[in-house]
């Protein structure tokens, strides 16, 4: 049984590459990142459940590509040139929560410019969502039509071996000492997702520090305790 903590997600976390784990479960997705601008198409789509790392790769990607980062809300202009002014110069795009456009009549008619934009100037999007864009519920269907030929890069749950590698990784960069005791009690115990990783490491390090005690199976036991209760 996997125990919801009350845990502090407001740190910002790193997109670096350096800070990015590659493992099997985004294997598929990395290697896509890794070989643009060698892609068979302007579009790439990140697909993949909810903490599974689509928003760090997506910001590696944009990063290679000097690409400008946008979210929904910045397609809800009437007027395309608004997002234009967004984009600014930049000849690449990356959309986060892609599937936000869905639904959403103006959004929909601005990715819909957008992808032809990039498309006619040579450009490159990136998509990234829990689903694949053909499982949208996009109701504009010249957008639908243009979203069925993205590439999609699936990217699965994170496995035990990359949870564990992910929190020796973050306790490491607390310069804190952890015994595989406590990464073995995580792994079976925490929800399966990135974020919840990062939560669960600064809610250890916290409760660690406030009552001057070493991050152990019995502190982080409690933690788990405190929330179920």
């Amino acid at each position: 049984m996997t125990g919801q903590l009350p845990l502090d997600l407001s740190g910002e976390p790193s997109w670096r590459r350096d800070d990015f784990l590659p493992a099997e479960a985004n294997a598929v997705a990395f290697a896509w990142v890794e070989r643009w601008p060698d892609w068979p198409g302007p579009a790439l789509a990140l697909a993949g459940p909810s903490g599974s790392g689509k928003t760090h790769l997506l910001r590696i990607w944009a990063e290679r590509a000097r690409a400008r980062v946008l979210a929904p809300v910045d397609l809800s202009a009437s007027a395309f040139s608004a997002v234009l002014d967004a984009i600014g110069d930049a000849k690449a795009v990356a959309l986060d929560d892609a599937q936000g456009v869905a639904g959403d009549a103006d959004r929909e008619r601005q990715l819909f410019h957008l992808f032809n934009w990039l498309r006619e100037r040579g450009g490159w999007l990136m998509l990234a969502a829990p689903e694949a864009p053909a499982r949208w519920p996009v109701a504009l269907p010249d957008l639908a039509s243009r979203l069925r030929t993205a590439q999609v890069a699936p990217i699965e749950a994170p496995d035990d071996a990359l949870l564990a590698a992910v929190l020796v990784k973050l306790f490491r960069d607390r310069q804190v000492q952890i015994g595989a005791d406590v990464i073995d009690y995580l792994v079976r115990r925490m929800d399966r997702s990135l974020a919840a990783a990062r939560a669960i490491v600064e809610a250890a390090d916290r409760q660690a520090l406030a009552q001057k005690r070493p991050v152990s199976v019995k502190l982080v036991s409690e933690l788990f305790a405190a929330d179920e209760g």
